[in-house]
């Protein structure tokens, strides 16, 4: 059974369809292999956040992408918050968003 990848609300949906394009480009290709092998892709693909989150390392010419999600029951992954990426470290906002997102799933 391969995995499913679904997303948290359609606002995650349409933050995430709102990448430039080269970014969302990559995130597609990203979340292809995902579905095919499993969230462990590893980087520079997927990495841990801790605290069962992971992300989504989008890169495309136009910067860099960010999905946070979260593996459920069976193999579904649901990504519960996507951004354009602007400093190195990842935000705590967007670190907060995403647990208390993973909380309601």
């Amino acid at each position: 059974m391969n995995w499913k990848v679904t997303f948290f609300n359609d606002k995650v949906v349409k933050d995430t369809h709102n990448f430039p394009k080269g970014i969302l480009a990559n995130f597609l290709h990203i979340v292809e292999m995902i579905e095919k092998f499993g969230p462990s892709l590893g980087m520079p693909y997927t990495s841990p956040l801790g605290k069962g989150l992971f992300e989504i390392r989008a890169k495309g010419k136009e910067g860099i992408g960010r999905s946070i999600f979260c593996t459920v029951k069976g193999k579904e992954i649901i990504v519960l918050h996507s951004f354009v990426k602007k400093t190195q470290k990842t935000p705590k906002k967007d670190l907060d968003i995403a647990k208390k997102r993973m909380k309601e799933v």
